[in-house]
């Protein structure tokens, strides 16, 4: 209903009143029938679905040659593999028949769609097979078909030369259309258009088609093409407003009557590219570039593709250029944000030292009085760090002595292997050195060796651990030693948190077991332990105090 008015307003007004405002509300529209394009494709495959079904439940070969026509042409300005498709089989159908009216007019829509797909001598040669004298009705359409086969080929021929034979041979058909078609029909007003428009008497053709287009009803296709002839006067009389006018009602009829082989909003497309209006024109192009892929409509894909990138690129520049505009603006209210989080700031804390300091007045006399508890307080800490720092001093003295000679053996040892290894390499044995290298034994024997270092230089620091570790135990099964271990694991665990190592992490990675096994292992013994198990891994660290 919209549509309907902003289209009777473009025929009543005057069209050189039509602002750019206009011109963008019936953009507007356009805009909202390209989002909106799927619903129509939607409405258009329930229509051909339901004449599926019809053909599918329908014996009668009659029957059967009007459904695929109807088929045919529904598909034709739809999808065009489809519309080949449904040629076929009528034309098929037409052979059981043995109608030699029903074989010429299959034979021409089969024609018809070939030429739309770009099969040009396929299309010739159909039409060499139809004999239309017999058929006066149908020159008409014979007529038309020739008249687009030349016309297309005229626009793609390489040579001058050739493209004016064959626009030649197009004005020919062109004329005899305008005889074989009656003057009020929608066929005989698009051709004479097309006729003035190429011979350049625009004021005619536009006189022939305003006067007509108010007079189709019901038929959004005709119109598209009514619209865009208009265009097309008003393209030749350069009045770009109304070509744009024209072209945006030419789309909107396209659109909404499903047709995906068209011209209209690629044209209106570079039209707004060339005005600046980059995002429309891209959306535009693209959905043109869609519909013409799934119709297979291989020469409007063709026309398409060599503009898509043009606009393409265009569109990505604008968009980079507010990409980087966004960019900036963030930027800035970043800047402005932080200065000002970092005023509040300022001003907060100089209010909480104004809070701190009244409060530190209330409270100077309450700390006075508790000086005296915490000198007292103070000294016993005192003294017990100094016995802390003692151990430590003599922890850290003992394991750097030993850290020292274990570094220096292990630079031998290193020396040592490193020596191993060249002398193999050099005697080429090459699976004595992969056999080497995939050895875990050199590793295993120092970890032994490194583990029982560390236990005995534990045990000369706190030599009496084992027996008051095995104190703070109700069974002590955990720590029965094998022969020749000086700690076993568990022993080792409590070892390290013994030395301040707390972290089941670190204490995982120096044993080189699972975090979960060491966890298991602190969980199993403080389970067994003889006093709370909270207080258990503080007792462990009091060990050794009472001898040192």
């Amino acid at each position: 209903m919209k549509r309907n008015f902003v289209i009777l307003i473009c025929v009543s007004l005057p069209f050189s009143l039509f602002a750019k405002s206009e011109i963008d509300s019936l953009l507007k529209v356009l805009d909202k029938a390209v989002d909106n394009y799927q619903i129509y494709s939607n409405q258009k495959e329930d229509q051909l679905t339901k004449l599926k079904d019809l053909l599918k439940y329908t014996t009668s070969d009659t029957q059967q040659y009007q459904i695929c026509g109807k088929l045919y042409n529904e598909y034709s300005s739809y999808k065009s593999d489809s519309a080949l498709v449904y040629a076929r089989k009528k034309l098929l159908i037409a052979e059981r028949i043995n109608n030699t009216r029903n074989l010429i007019d299959a034979r021409l829509n089969l024609a018809s769609i070939m030429v739309v797909t770009g099969m040009y001598k396929e299309a010739m040669d159909m039409l060499a097979t139809v004999n239309i004298s017999q058929y006066p009705d149908l020159k008409a359409y014979y007529f038309h078909i020739y008249r687009t086969l030349y016309g297309f080929m005229a626009d793609y021929a390489v040579s001058t030369q050739v493209k004016k034979q064959y626009e030649k041979i197009t004005d020919a058909y062109r004329d005899s259309l305008l005889v074989f078609n009656p003057p009020s029909s929608s066929t005989h007003v698009m051709v004479k258009s097309d006729q003035l428009i190429i011979n350049k008497k625009y004021d005619e053709s536009l006189k022939l088609l305003l006067k007509y287009f108010p007079s189709i009803k019901n038929n959004a296709h005709d119109k598209a093409i009514i619209a865009y002839s208009i265009a097309l006067a008003y393209n030749g009389k350069k009045n770009r407003g109304l070509e744009k006018w024209w072209l945006t009602i030419s789309a909107i009829n396209d659109i909404e009557s499903a047709t995906k082989e068209y011209i209209s909003l690629r044209n209106l497309a570079f039209l707004l590219y060339e005005d600046g209006d980059v995002n429309r024109a891209y959306n535009y192009m693209k959905r043109s570039l869609d519909d013409a892929l799934f119709c297979n409509a291989r020469l409007r894909t063709y026309e398409i593709s060599r503009m898509m990138p043009i606009i393409d690129k265009a569109y990505q520049h604008q968009t980079e250029s507010r990409q980087r505009l966004m960019m900036i603006t963030t930027l800035i209210v970043s800047t402005l944000s932080i200065l000002l989080m970092i005023a509040i700031f300022f001003v907060y804390r100089q209010m909480k030292k104004l809070a701190h300091a009244r409060k530190n007045l209330s409270e100077a006399n309450e700390q006075l009085n508790g000086l005296n508890d915490e000198l007292s307080s103070t000294n016993i800490q005192l003294k017990d760090t100094n016995e802390t720092l003692q151990e430590a001093n003599l922890i850290k003295e003992e394991y750097i002595g030993r850290y020292m000679d274990q570094c220096s053996a292990y630079i031998d040892k290193l020396d040592d292997y490193r020596r191993l290894l060249n002398k193999t390499a050099t005697a080429r044995k090459i699976d004595d050195l992969l056999h080497t290298l995939k050895s875990k034994q050199f590793i295993e024997d120092e970890l032994k060796e490194f583990y029982t270092n560390f236990d005995s230089t534990f045990l000369q620091l706190f030599p009496t651990f084992v027996e008051e570790f095995t104190a703070l135990l109700v069974d002590t099964e955990e720590t029965q030693l094998k022969q020749g271990e000086l700690l076993n694991t568990e022993l080792r665990i409590f070892a390290l948190i013994r030395l301040g190592i707390t972290d089941s992490v670190k204490i995982s990675h120096f044993l080189r077991y699972s975090l979960s096994t060491i966890y298991n292992y602190r969980t199993k013994l403080r389970n067994k332990a003889a006093c709370p198990r909270d207080q258990f891994e503080n007792n462990v660290l009091r060990i050794g105090t009472n001898t040192k």
